[in-house]
């Protein structure tokens, strides 16, 4: 079993765009219009703006006010799809015999939102980028953990999905909406553990038989409902794995 603390919490979607809202979307969820709404990002330059992808500014979005100005924290980027926007751009570039741009390619591997992160962020410590299964927001909040039992005061952990283009329909069916949820980790020590504000909760792995528990949303927008709506517990399931969250506090 893991347990640390919630410190701050951050969530992006068409619509949601703060805590109010997200409070408002807890208490009766729907699947908000995308209508290619994307954050502004008005604290990057103009020039760094124009080269993020839409799923690269909700990140940055979600993520840059929980961490200090000049605050070095490791991060963790998880993903099941990453860039499926521009990854069926080059598809249809290949497709219609045109030369790839190697920006683009450079900019769709799996590890490049949290590259850039860095380079806007000036952070020269830990990123890790993850691409799991249904249940990667547990292995995100996993892997966090073990940067903080690593010695990390805090660490940063970004979820974030796009909603794919229709030329994925067939393949890619949970993603309901494109969102983006960061949440600022920390262990026993962190300041606001001392202040007692901080909700703690434990994350533990058994082991489970039968067939897959459908869920309606993903397991990342279910874990930002119980931190708006007051749960003290739930549980995922995936394959053989059973994820049960308790808030201890």
């Amino acid at each position: 079993m893991t347990d640390f603390l919630i410190e701050h919490h951050r969530a992006w979607a068409p619509g949601l765009d703060n805590d109010h809202a997200w409070q408002t979307w807890a208490q009766a969820p729907y699947t908000p219009d995308e209508q290619d709404q994307q954050p502004s990002c008005a604290f990057l330059p103009a020039m760094q703006r124009r080269r993020l992808s839409r799923l690269a500014r909700m990140v940055l979005d979600a993520a840059w006010p929980l961490c200090g100005e000049d605050e070095q924290l490791p991060l963790v980027f998880a993903s099941r799809h990453g860039e499926t926007t521009r990854t069926v751009a080059l598809l249809g570039d290949i497709a219609d015999e045109q030369p790839l741009s190697p920006t683009q390619f450079g900019l769709s591997v799996h590890n490049a939102i949290a590259g850039q992160w860095s380079i806007l962020r000036g952070q020269r410590g830990e990123s890790v980028a993850v691409a799991g299964e249904t249940d990667g927001f547990e292995h995100a909040m996993l892997e966090g953990a073990l940067l903080l039992a690593e010695g990390a005061p805090s660490v940063l952990v970004v979820v974030a999905e796009e909603k794919p283009a229709p030329a994925y329909a067939d393949w890619i069916e949970d993603v309901p909406f494109s969102y983006a949820a960061a949440f600022r980790l920390g262990g026993a020590g962190s300041c606001r553990d001392t202040r007692g504000d901080a909700p703690r909760w434990r994350l533990q792995l058994t082991r489970r038989a039968g067939a897959d528990a459908s869920s309606a949303w993903p397991h990342a927008l279910d874990f930002l409902r119980a931190l708006h709506d007051g749960r003290d517990s739930l549980e995922h399931s995936w394959k053989n794995r059973r994820w049960n969250w308790q808030r201890l506090r």
